[in-house]
């Protein structure tokens, strides 16, 4: 249902597009490229060959342009961006992480302290996958990676499956809102805004996800009471803070040199590849199959990610020439509706596109022309940055879909039906829209800090 919604807006979209003077778009040429959308979308076909069958259709059929000089000028602005480098270093970084060990280190520090609140180990998950969102940038990272650490631990144990799965489901999910997240890189490439500042901008509204997240495993511990696990002497405590070294030190080298205006977030990232060489070499894991096997899993996830890239800003450059992105600006700021109203409706969209839309792909599609129409209403640049990460991170654990669902689902020592993580992630879910709304009514958690540092 939510799907039929979407692409009758789609269609009506592109029917308000033909409406505002674009003469060459015949109704039945626009039925025909949403048919097609369609069909490559159900039939599984990947989102990035859909964009780039797309964008050819269009342009062959409404552009006086050659196609091929088109593409070739559009390819190559982002394929040469020396701000796209950073995404590729974050995902080998975490990669070398993974293959270290550090990961469990962390987990294992964290439990000790963690273990005895309310709603036990089930805060460790949340708690892990933040600290490690700092330093991997990407969700389905964070996911598989505490995931792989985290599930053994729950073996025969009491705990709910479904709070389980969907704790790590939710920790994962603040894999690209804790900078260095991906996701900001991209936004700002696309609308040529400071990454910097986005990653400042993310810093509090992070932290307000963090606890919310935690405030609802407490409730459930609250509700639901378990034996709490022995307590361990403080000297035993502060001991395994030693395991959390390798983690906080990397972070303060990727964040701190990023903050302090030391490094632009490419350079950061490359920092960090070296320092999680370095961490690695400690461990003696460092070695050659080890690096050649990280490198190759990061180069298959940046070559993924770059051909969504470069289909959608074909798309999107053909969209715009025939003024699609103009006239669905017009259209909504001239609805007669206030500013606050409108943007729930742009939030309502995201969370409809994200049940069966991949987060990287919703947010390179939509923003080039979503992005006129919010900077008209009068909302920052920063702010709706921060607004669509957390959209995304939200697409990413939205049944039926959510990508971060599926790799834990895929992680599972035991198997078990999908049912179990989509209703354990829907309390996280409800929780995370919430932080949204909050944003919307109090813009000053993500504004309040770079007005500060600016």
């Amino acid at each position: 249902m939510i799907a039929l919604v979407f692409l009758l807006g789609l269609l009506g979209v592109v029917l308000v597009a033909a409406a505002s003077g674009a003469a060459a778009l015949p109704i039945a040429e626009i039925l025909m490229l949403i048919g097609v959308f369609v069909v490559f979308f159900g039939s599984g076909v990947y989102i990035a060959a859909v964009l780039g069958a797309l964008a050819f259709l269009i342009g062959f059929l409404f552009s006086d342009r050659p196609w091929w000089n088109f593409a070739g000028q559009t390819l190559w602005g982002p394929s040469s961006n020396y701000v796209l480098v950073a995404v590729p270093l974050f995902l080998l970084m975490g990669e070398i992480l993974l293959r270290a060990g550090l990961s469990e280190r962390l987990y294992r520090a964290l439990n000790v302290w963690l273990n005895r609140l309310p709603g036990g180990v089930l805060h460790t998950n949340i708690a892990s996958c933040a600290v490690f969102s700092a330093i991997s940038g990407s969700s389905v990272a964070t996911a598989a990676t505490m995931g792989s650490v985290a599930l053994p631990y729950f073996q025969n144990t009491a705990y709910n499956p479904r709070w389980v799965l969907g704790s790590l489901a939710a920790g994962g999910a603040l894999g690209n809102l804790i900078p260095p997240g991906i996701t900001f890189i991209i936004y700002g490439l696309i609308t040529e805004t400071s990454v910097g500042a986005l990653y400042i901008a993310a810093l509090l509204p992070a932290l307000l996800v963090t606890a919310l997240f935690l405030l609802l495993i407490l409730a459930h511990g609250l509700r639901h009471p378990m034996e709490k696990p022995p307590p361990l002497p403080l000297a035993t405590r502060l001991r395994a803070l030693t395991d959390l070294a390798p983690t906080l030190a990397l972070i303060l080298l990727v964040l701190g040199s990023i903050y302090a205006g030391w490094a632009t977030p490419t350079e950061a990232a490359a920092l960090g590849v070296t320092g999680a060489m370095a961490f690695a070499a400690l461990e003696g894991r460092l070695t050659f199959r080890m690096l050649h096997t990280s490198a190759e899993a990061a180069a298959r996830n940046t070559a993924l990610l770059g051909l969504i890239i470069f289909g959608a800003y074909l798309l999107n450059y053909i969209l715009t020439t025939i003024n699609v992105p103009q006239a669905l600006a017009g259209l909504i700021a001239g609805l007669p509706l206030p500013p606050w109203a409108i943007m729930l409706c742009i939030i309502a969209l995201y969370f409809a596109l994200g049940t069966f839309m991949e987060g990287f792909s919703m947010i390179i599609t939509t923003v080039p022309v979503v992005f006129p129409v919010v900077v008209a209403l009068g909302y920052d640049p920063i702010w709706f940055g921060v607004v669509i990460t957390m959209m995304v991170e939200i697409a990413m654990i939205s049944p039926p879909d959510g990508t971060v669902m599926y790799v834990l689902q895929g992680m599972r020592p035991k198997p078990g039906p999908i049912t179990d993580v989509f209703l354990g992630v829907t309390p996280f879910l409800l929780a995370y829209l919430a932080a949204v709304l909050l944003l919307l009514v109090f813009p000053g958690i993500a504004l309040w800090l770079p007005g500060v540092l600016a």
